[in-house]
């Protein structure tokens, strides 16, 4: 048996004691066999986030297709903010009953079949929040931004954006002095929400390119990227000084390149806050040398379940269909948002994962995003840890890799967003997903996005978010390599 505790926080110190004692427990009053206690890993977490898709105990069966192969892995993870050490031998006992089943528990309703984590329902949810986002406002009685840790985004900061426009401006110079500077300076924010961001930059360029007596602002073009028409329309009233200068793009935040390709190697700025942190992802076990993915099953606790049916009329032998309704079609079934989004709200807090890992070689479909293989995959990992796990951060390595073409040869990419910038990170710390309101949140894995960049010609460096006491939030810089 292997235990490991992926976390300083002191408050882990009974937790640890308890588990020792309830493992010892059942296997001595059998509810462990010795066989199934030598192949186990016990992982203890600090999940700092208060909603997140984890049970007090989750157990993660290994899992194969073929009979000629012994039962895999299994790991065991604890959060050690959630447990009670008096019910941690039942906890034990419960997740271990149902880890690996093909049929669900008596105590859950599935909302999914076992898949890749970037394919689960949770990511449905996810698209239904930010459709949604002014009735979950409502309800909430406060906005997206206030939501966030420390109260705002910390993309409006405004030291931040007033440094951003003096170093972009010392750019321009330094280009036109080399005779380098293109006729129109194009700029894109990819997910601009409502706008303020923009707004801020543009008024704090249109100051400072002034003061200087440069002359920039007129050839400045803002391309204002999001999926939504909706949330581009939201942002037009922020921007209306500057509507002249702006282009509003309905755009997949996965492939930029897509909806700008007249701009390729044009864009001087791209900025992102707090956009790849909320794109589907996978994760990934490594284990004695073999890679694991692991998949997922959305589902509901009975007893939550139940509450739900009774409190919204939903029968509780029609609340799967019922769910993924709502989804397609929206509140109609619920009479409106007044009654639906109380349901939604109340569903998604309630909402869990469970998971099983998957050998690559034993997936039908090749789960790497674009620019990574297995082989690249394993040249970047030799210096990592050889027992971790960690985020592949699919389709953000996705949208990073689809939006470097649109770069002018000394232009950026702008990231803030929250980074594992070192993958020995993983063995210390919790980094999602969790839940934000009605959406996710996973840390970004910046050593995975360094190294994809490296071989396309690009360096990428971190900087401290010096703007806030206390964040977790850095800024990821990319430009291409001389």
């Amino acid at each position: 048996m292997i235990l490991k505790l992926n976390h300083l926080n002191q408050k882990a110190t009974a937790s640890t004691q308890a588990l020792i004692e309830a493992v010892y427990a059942m296997v001595a009053e059998g509810q462990l066999e010795k066989g199934q206690f030598a192949r186990l890993q016990f992982e203890l977490d600090w999940i700092q986030y208060k909603q997140n898709f984890r049970d007090v105990v989750t157990a993660t069966q290994g899992f194969t297709n073929r009979c000629d192969v012994p039962p895999p892995i299994m790991d065991i993870h604890i959060d050690t903010r959630q447990v009670k050490p008096e019910n941690l031998q039942a906890d034990l006992c419960r997740a271990l009953r149902v880890a690996g089943s093909e049929m669900a528990a008596a105590d859950r309703i599935p909302l999914e079949d076992y898949k890749s984590m970037r394919r689960s329902i949770v990511w449905e949810f996810n698209k239904f929040y930010w459709r949604h986002l002014n009735a979950w406002e409502q309800a909430a009685g406060q906005g997206y931004d206030q939501a966030l840790p420390g109260g705002g985004s910390d993309g409006h900061n405004p030291k931040a954006i007033a440094d951003d426009v003096e170093e972009f401006l010392d750019l321009l110079q330094q280009m036109k002095q080399q005779d380098k500077l293109p006729p129109e300076i194009n700029l894109l924010e990819i997910g601009v929400g409502s706008g303020s961001r923009c707004a801020q930059w543009l008024d704090q360029f249109e100051a400072a390119d002034r003061d200087r007596g440069t002359g920039f602002y007129p050839q400045t073009r803002f391309y204002m990227g999001d999926y939504s028409d909706d949330t581009l329309n939201k942002a037009r009233p922020a921007v209306a000084r500057h509507i002249s200068q702006c282009e509003f793009i309905a755009m997949d935040a996965a492939n930029p390149i897509k909806a700008l390709p007249q701009l390729r190697h044009k864009v001087m700025q791209v900025h992102l806050t707090n956009v790849y942190d909320n794109l589907p992802d996978e994760e990934v076990v490594r284990r004695d040398g073999k890679l694991y993915f692991v998949q997922v099953r959305a589902f509901v606790p009975l007893a939550a379940a139940q509450r739900l049916s009774e409190e919204y009329d939903v029968p509780i032998a029609q609340f799967h269909d019922r769910v993924l309704r709502m989804i397609d079609e929206g509140f109609d079934q619920f009479g409106g948002p007044r009654r639906g989004v109380p349901f939604w709200m109340e569903l998604w807090s309630a909402m869990r994962l469970e998971e099983r890992l998957v050998r690559l070689e034993d997936l039908p479909e090749f789960p790497f995003p674009d620019g990574l293989d297995a082989d690249r995959m394993e040249d970047i990992l030799q210096e990592a840890p050889t027992d971790f796990r960690f985020h592949l951060s699919s389709v953000a390595l996705e949208s990073f890799v689809r939006t470097l073409p649109l770069l002018h040869p000394q232009g950026y990419l702008q990231v803030f967003d929250i980074f594992v910038t070192d993958m020995a990170q993983y063995r210390t710390g919790f980094f999602g997903p969790g839940k934000l309101d009605g959406s996710l949140l996973n840390w970004v894995n910046g050593a995975l996005l360094r190294e994809v960049a490296h071989r396309e010609g690009y360096d990428v460096h971190f900087r401290p978010f010096k703007y806030r006491k206390d964040t977790k939030t850095s800024i990821l810089y990319t430009t291409r390599r001389d």
